[in-house]
């Protein structure tokens, strides 16, 4: 499932996200939601997560 719409999200979830230093390289991290910091009901770029590991990122898939 893509992570552009923030009610697909939840605190707890196991998802995938593109870190900002990777945005170019497409790379993916993998983690479990600890907060969402995108407020609007959906990005086009996806909604912007902290994970548990302290990792902020984008939300490309969640697992």
């Amino acid at each position: 499932m893509e992570g552009k719409n923030r009610n697909n999200i939840h605190i707890g979830a196991e998802v995938r996200i593109v870190l900002k230093k990777d945005q170019r390289s497409g790379k993916l991290t993998e983690g479990i939601v600890e907060k969402i910091l995108t407020s609007s009901p959906n990005h086009p770029h996806g909604i912007k997560v902290r994970l548990e590991s302290g990792d902020v990122g984008r939300v490309k898939e969640i697992l």
